[in-house]
């Protein structure tokens, strides 16, 4: 048996070999670029790229090896794409998105929608993002909202996205896939809940709580100390707030906002109920129009990828390959086909960037369908 140190040194040589080799390789991938480049051949040749490692795998002399080698050779043929990638950048060949920049987008006359009623923790982002005195109105579901901004009866629409303790709103990342509307802006404010009664009802007389499902879960500590109350969602923390008051019943109450409480004419019987007290919700701004402001820092996007072993990996290696920073990440099923998933990702740079153009390529030409959601 050779000793372990002449072993690491035959290792040592091989390495470095196969780093000769790889460079040699890459070497031949930028002259394949160029010629790319003079004929428009696109970067990613599937079919080829199969063949190529159908042919491969044949060569290894086990099992075992020949998963190796599949997965070697899929890596170096990435990294060949993504250097294609940077030349075509490099030379001036980028596709532009078509978006409008603007240096400031006009929300002067603008007509905004939330969902909910008086008091909904949508209208308070609403007036953070707009001011008091915005054009405003209300309809009954974030899919009103979409239909209003499509149908130009609105300019803006207010919609939760995501929670820092309950998460996604996930209705709403299925409908920004829906609806060819886009990510203006967005505000996070902060989320203290309130267990609100009509006037005169103490906790003990309390046998019914309604909220919307997100409230319940962000609350559900709380609710689990107080188990002998029957649980409710509705859409809105506020229109459970209204309910409440409509109702007139001491043994009902809801999980609003301490405001729903002065809007409703309601007492607040225990206040800061959610389970985390820094609770905040993320609200997206959406608009009919492709806009952005000059700028914008952070762009989204979602995307359906083959369903096969790896498929994710590689789309992310878009990302991490050209430095380019994801701030979050999520899945959605897609309808009609089990156990396959649309992915969500945020993530900074402008399309200006030579990175994020690298990145974008990379992602429109080896994904299934990619949509841009909004840059802001």
């Amino acid at each position: 048996m050779e000793d372990l140190l002449e072993l690491r040194k035959n290792i040592d040589i091989i390495d470095n070999e196969i780093v000769e080799l790889y460079e040699r390789r890459m070497k031949i991938s930028e002259q394949v670029a160029e010629y790319k480049i003079a004929t428009g051949k696109k970067v990613f040749d599937k079919s080829r790229e199969d063949s190529k490692l159908e042919t491969l795998s044949q060569k290894a002399s086990g099992e075992f090896t020949r998963h190796g080698i599949l997965e070697l050779f899929e890596q170096i043929m990435a990294m060949s794409r993504k250097k294609q990638y940077q030349l075509l950048t490099e030379h001036g060949i980028c596709e532009k998105e078509d978006f409008e920049s603007v240096d400031d987008i006009d929300f002067t006359n603008a007509r905004v929608v939330f969902q909910g009623v008086e008091g909904a923790y949508s209208q308070l982002a609403m007036k953070e993002y707009f001011g008091d005195k915005c054009d405003s109105y209300n309809v009954e579901t974030w899919k009103d909202a979409m239909e209003d901004i499509k149908n130009n009866k609105a300019d803006f629409a207010v919609l939760p996205i995501e929670n820092s303790s309950a998460g996604i709103v996930s209705e709403n990342y299925d409908l920004l896939v829906e609806y060819d509307n886009y990510i203006v802006g967005e505000q996070i404010i902060k989320i203290d809940h309130s267990l609100l009664g009509v006037p005169g009802a103490g906790l003990s007389d309390i046998k019914t709580v309604y909220s919307h499902p997100q409230a319940l879960m962000q609350c559900s500590e709380y609710l689990e100390n107080n188990r002998q109350w029957n649980k409710i969602s509705l859409k809105n923390t506020a229109v459970s707030a209204k309910k409440v008051k409509d109702d007139n019943d001491i043994s009902k109450a809801a999980i609003a906002s301490h405001i729903s409480a002065d809007i409703y004419g309601l007492e607040v019987l225990d206040e800061c109920i959610q389970n985390n007290k820094n609770n905040s919700t993320r609200f997206i701004i959406v608009s009919g129009r492709k806009i952005c402001r000059k700028d914008s820092g952070r762009i989204s996007i979602c995307f359906e990828i083959p369903h096969k072993s790896g498929s994710l990996y590689h789309m992310l290696s878009h990302f991490i390959y050209n430095g380019v920073n994801m701030t979050n990440i999520q899945s959605r099923p897609i309808q009609g086909r089990n156990w396959e998933y649309r992915f969500f990702i945020d993530f900074e740079g402008k399309f200006t960037d030579d990175a994020v153009q690298n990145a974008l390529r990379g992602l429109k030409e080896e994904t299934i369908a990619l949509k841009i959601l909004g840059t802001y």
